[in-house]
């Protein structure tokens, strides 16, 4: 079978033609974007890609056509497709059909940490010897792909809420069927696609119906709109973790480092074992939890969790550190929710103590652009000593406003002018963090060749 993907690089749709691939099948794609890493994953796994969407690259027709959900009416390629009865379905309907089906599905779901905790979760059954496949995405540093099929019938993915494609607009969750089912958190985000955080909680709620009843559902039990998914219908046990004390939840950590680079796990009030990594905040204990749990239901027990997460990596873009020039670190972090933002700058100053955190945002998620979080950015930015922000001109909102709400805090217009004002007040023993859904221009080489030229 051929199979053509249109948006083949983004994360979630390049698993999908890896997945393919591996499957058997003749695959090839397109995309507005090609670029690594994922372009390069593709070309190694012998994916065809091209630029740009023409129905030129439809021909000759594929036997299947999996579409994206950034592509919409008026896009050629859909045209192409509609006009010409091409077959045609979205990549979790793919996902479901051709990978899913008579597997142990276990989903990771919220709005924050999908990526980082299905990461853990697939290493530490994979640790255990358990071979699962996944999809993730993002980039783990302890697998050399984002997605693979696997050897036994488990299987890791990472549970989004967002639409899942221009003729399909439930959440892409629910055509997983998960077996095992994390709920991290629960936010308004996607101003896009979600009217209100009740609409997010009734997809959710959606979610929760489709888990057997000799399922699991490992839910974050600080979470009051998660306890309100629950609260409208449950059919499957569950257990509650908590990274913070007191808690009466089942799952908990202990003896918390002040960077959360060290916790005791407790399970139903008796001690696990001890978890010493290089992963720094809080956010992350809470994900080891949910992961050591979830884990624990696909029979891996939970001490033999623990000592994975001991070997656990992280991922690329969270909290990653890209280079260090005269002891000035600079790091790329995925954040770009506030919650997420603030998090991530609590974990470094844990970390850092004193030290002098700057932080550079590119505010471009549609949320953002459509000022929903105006109110709460200014906030989420206090643990930094400086800041400096990217006025994107998709945002017609003035991010003046977030900045006068700060002791320090300036906005730029282009990245050439932020890089130069980070250039202009580093100085040794800085930490620079970079917080973007995005490229940002490639902002951080530009950024460590400017401070490499300065103290060559």
């Amino acid at each position: 079978m051929h199979v053509h993907i249109l948006g083949i690089c983004g994360t979630f749709m390049g698993g999908i033609a890896q997945l393919a691939r591996e499957l058997g099948y003749t695959v090839s794609g397109s995309d507005s974007n090609v670029y690594p890493p994922m372009s390069t994953q593709l070309q190694q796994a012998g994916i065809t890609v091209s630029e740009g969407y023409h129905g030129a690259h439809l021909h000759p027709a594929p036997d299947l056509v999996v579409i994206g959900n950034a592509l919409s009416r008026g896009n050629p390629a859909i045209e192409y497709v509609l006009d010409n009865s091409l077959p045609y379905m979205s990549g979790p309907e793919f996902l479901a059909r051709y990978i899913l089906q008579g597997r142990w599905t276990l989903g990771v779901a919220g709005t924050h940490g999908k990526t980082t905790t299905a990461s853990m979760l697939a290493w530490i059954l994979d640790h255990a010897g358990l071979a699962p496949g996944f999809l993730i995405g993002g980039v783990t540093h302890n697998f050399p792909v984002s997605a693979r099929l696997g050897q036994t019938p488990f299987f890791v993915v990472e549970a989004d809420e967002y639409d899942t494609a221009f003729f399909d607009k439930r959440s892409k969750f629910v055509h997983y069927r998960p077996r095992t089912v994390i709920l991290n958190n629960l936010e308004y985000d996607h101003a896009d696609i979600f009217p209100n955080v009740e609409a997010i909680i009734t997809q959710f709620h959606h979610l929760v119906r489709t888990i057997p009843g000799t399922g699991l559902i490992v839910r974050n039990d600080r979470d009051a709109h998660l306890a309100t998914v629950i609260h409208r219908g449950c059919w499957t046990p569950q257990q509650t973790f908590d990274s913070e004390q007191p808690s009466n939840a089942d799952w908990q950590a202990r003896e918390v480092s002040a960077s959360g680079d060290r916790f005791t796990v407790w399970c139903e009030d008796r001690e696990v074992g001890t978890v010493r990594w290089q992963m720094i905040g809080q956010h992350n204990v809470a994900n080891a939890l949910a992961a050591i749990a979830a884990a624990r239901h696909a029979g891996v027990p939970a001490a033999q969790g623990v000592a994975a997460l001991n070997q656990f990596a992280g991922v690329k873009r969270r909290m990653e550190l890209y280079g260090t020039v005269n002891r000035i670190r600079v790091y790329d972090d995925f954040a770009h929710h506030p919650t997420a933002i603030e998090t991530t700058l609590q974990g470094l100053r844990q970390q850092v103590g004193n030290g002098r955190i700057i932080a550079v945002l590119e505010p471009r998620s549609n949320t953002m652009k459509l000022g929903v979080h105006r109110d709460s950015l200014a906030d989420s930015l206090r643990a930094a000593d400086d800041v400096m922000m990217l006025q994107p001109a998709e945002i017609d909102w003035p991010l003046d406003e977030v900045a006068s709400h700060l002791p320090s805090a300036t906005v730029h217009t282009t990245i050439d002018a932020i890089i130069d004002q980070v250039v202009k007040i580093a100085r040794a023993g800085d930490h620079v963090l970079v917080m973007s859904n995005g490229a940002f221009g490639g902002i951080h080489a530009k950024l460590l060749k400017r401070l490499e030229q300065l103290y060559a």
